[in-house]
């Protein structure tokens, strides 16, 4: 990948001869006879490095690297000069110079420092990378939700962190139980110990057993050497088991030893280890109806249900849906270097209007996508997909034909009917004051606001004269 260098010199030789001694490799050199016209260059396009001359006409060198650190902090700098001394090198480099070459400067010489200079700017930008990406996992305000069931979940998690309970998180695919798991694990003391997590669903039977709980060697064919377990690895730490109604009646009973006893026993030995981890546990399926079916173990259930997080499904926390595409949109458009400024009021009421099955990942699926194949700088019906967008005029038509439609989609689009006349009575009722009439129906001006345009509620002349803006 080519590098853009950036030349502040004003003696034209110099110049030309960075671009010889640089020929031979993947750079290009864009030059400025002064620091003002190298600012102007930086405000307008990217660089990977500034190599400027000490002495330039009007600002200094030691001045345009202050502007450069202070604005472009990431950029490396070196300085050039043919007036080398001790006390100026040490002045450029304590105002943040990469390097200190003097005139004439050897073609190798420069060469290296100024590999050296990107190599470096580039393990910044990695080492700046992994620390968004742990900040961001671990961060419990990663999670969205303004709703009022999810604050209540939020303020239950800080209660509940520090204990030793086991946790059983309960709700649908991709509602973010492992989000919430992983802030249970950050809200602990055992924040700095070891966070492990198992999805149950996706190991064969054959090899669950092992994952958790370890084997020696020799166990059983293939075991060539001993191999820790999942809750050996999470020990002092916290464990996070998805899917748990996966589990055979053999791993439920061993788990049910674990948490009672505190230790496990790897395949093939005779001995048990003791653990000390927090277990969280999640499932999407009603653990409750598995015990009917002989399925589940009881007794392992009310073990891991000492307390009970309930996560709601999208549909049912639609409140969260525009905070939730802000969020997304920001974090795809900054990942792919778009500038996306917003969402458009149709193509929002038609993501209010979906019932949304896949819940939060799914949203994120569809934002992701809208980010990367819009042409504009506002997401528009374009681009969301069609199933979405034809949701509102497939129920009508079912409706209006008489045919049998699922419970869940009857509550959601009856939902909405409620809540368009809920809107207009309080409109009527607040004489048209939109953020009266959004403190009536406990929620923000923002949200009334696109629930008016997801609804398409008629404003009177007389009562729009009175609404303020979101």
């Amino acid at each position: 990948m080519g590098r853009t260098i950036l030349v502040a010199d004003d003696e034209i030789n110099i110049v030309k001869l960075i671009e010889r001694i640089t020929s031979d490799e993947d750079y290009k050199i864009v030059s400025a006879s002064s620091a003002e016209e190298a600012i102007k260059l930086m405000n307008k396009m990217a660089f990977d490095l500034v190599v400027s001359d000490l002495a330039l006409p009007s600002m200094s060198g030691i001045e345009f690297l202050n502007y450069a650190k202070a604005n472009y902090p990431n950029i490396p700098f070196i300085i050039i000069t043919g007036y080398g001394t001790i006390e100026t090198a040490v002045e450029a480099i304590k105002h943040g110079a990469f390097h200190y070459l003097t005139k004439p400067f050897q073609k190798d010489e420069f060469k290296v420092y100024v590999k050296k200079a990107l190599e470096q700017a580039e393990l910044y930008k990695e080492l700046n990378i992994l620390r968004n990406a742990v900040s961001s996992a671990a961060s419990f305000e990663n999670i969205v939700g303004k709703n009022e069931k999810m604050q209540e979940l939020f303020q239950l998690v800080k209660r509940i962190s520090d204990s030793t309970s086991t946790v059983l998180i309960e709700g649908e695919s991709g509602t973010g139980k492992e989000l919430f798991s992983r802030a249970i694990h950050r809200y602990s003391s055992r924040e700095k110990k070891p966070f492990v997590t198992i999805h149950c669903a996706g190991i064969p039977e054959t090899l669950l057993e092992s994952e958790l709980f370890g084997h020696v060697q020799g166990a059983f064919t293939g075991a060539v050497k001993s191999r820790k377990g999942m809750f050996e690895e999470a020990n002092e730490g916290t464990i996070f088991l998805d899917e748990i109604g996966e589990f055979s009646n053999l791993v439920q009973t061993k788990l049910l030893r674990v948490i009672q006893e505190r230790e496990i026993k790897p395949i093939g030995s005779n001995h048990y280890i003791n653990v000390d981890v927090r277990l969280i546990a999640a499932t999407n399926k009603d653990l409750k109806v598995a015990i009917e079916e002989k399925k589940f173990r009881e007794d392992l259930y009310y073990r891991f249900a000492v307390i009970v997080l309930k996560i709601p499904p999208l549909r049912e926390r639609k409140d969260d849906i525009v905070p939730l595409c802000e969020h997304f949109i920001k974090l795809f458009a900054e990942k792919n270097n778009k500038k996306i400024t917003g969402i458009s009021p149709q193509t929002l009421s038609f993501l209010l209007e979906y019932s949304w099955p896949g819940n939060v990942r799914e949203l994120e699926n569809v934002i992701e996508r809208a980010v990367l194949v819009t042409n504009g700088e506002t997401i528009t019906p374009d681009d969301i997909p069609a199933e979405i967008k034809t949701y509102s005029t497939r129920f009508l038509s079912l409706l209006q034909a008489g045919e049998p439609l699922p419970l869940k989609e009857l509550i959601d689009n009856t939902v909405s009917v409620v809540e368009k006349e809920a809107i207009t009575n309080a409109l009527s009722y607040t004489k048209g004051n939109r953020n009266k009439a959004a403190k009536l129906l406990g929620v923000s001006p923002r949200m009334l606001y696109y629930k008016l345009k997801r609804y398409d509620i008629a404003e009177t002349k007389s009562s729009s004269e009175k609404f303020q803006n979101p």
